[in-house]
């Protein structure tokens, strides 16, 4: 069937192919994502809302003054409600994608981040996503990050 030398091309043909497939379905994870901090930082609602499934999970670990950890529940309505009462360019969140993990129609996503409110250091920590391919759209399906005032160099 396959000489050694075409199977060779064949290989090195499908290992270029698969790299291709691999690299397009990371950005458009990492799309879905920048599209959410866009919307944050444009007040823009319905970009917001449009990034989310219908039954996305939102917490925060939140660690109080005697150091126990808890984790706290967020309702993703009262996010955006939040987001469209600020005013353009308030909320800029800015994110580094340090690891995206895809199988199928499933993806995991950790974004070390800095948040800054009216141009101002508020606080940093990671974000953890989820995301699920639904009719052929990723959407953030779960969300949980940290925060925290230091040690954000």
């Amino acid at each position: 069937m396959f000489r050694n030398s075409q199977f060779k091309y064949f290989f090195i043909i499908l290992t270029l192919v698969s790299y291709n497939v691999t690299a397009q379905s990371k950005d458009s994870v990492k799309a879905v994502i920048n599209k959410m901090f866009l919307g944050m930082k444009n007040v823009d609602t319905l970009m917001l809302k449009n990034c989310f499934s219908d039954s996305v999970i939102f917490q925060t670990i939140v660690v109080n003054k005697e150091g126990h950890v808890s984790v706290r529940n967020e309702n993703v309505s009262n996010f955006i409600r939040f987001v469209g009462k600020e005013q353009k360019g308030m909320l800029d969140e800015q994110i580094t994608f340090e690891s995206i993990n895809i199988d199928g129609d499933l993806a995991s996503v950790f974004t070390p981040y800095k948040f800054f409110y009216n141009g101002k250091f508020s606080h940093c920590g990671a974000n953890s996503f989820q995301l699920v391919r639904i009719g052929g759209h990723w959407k953030i399906q779960y969300l949980v990050d940290t925060r925290r005032k230091t040690g954000c160099d």
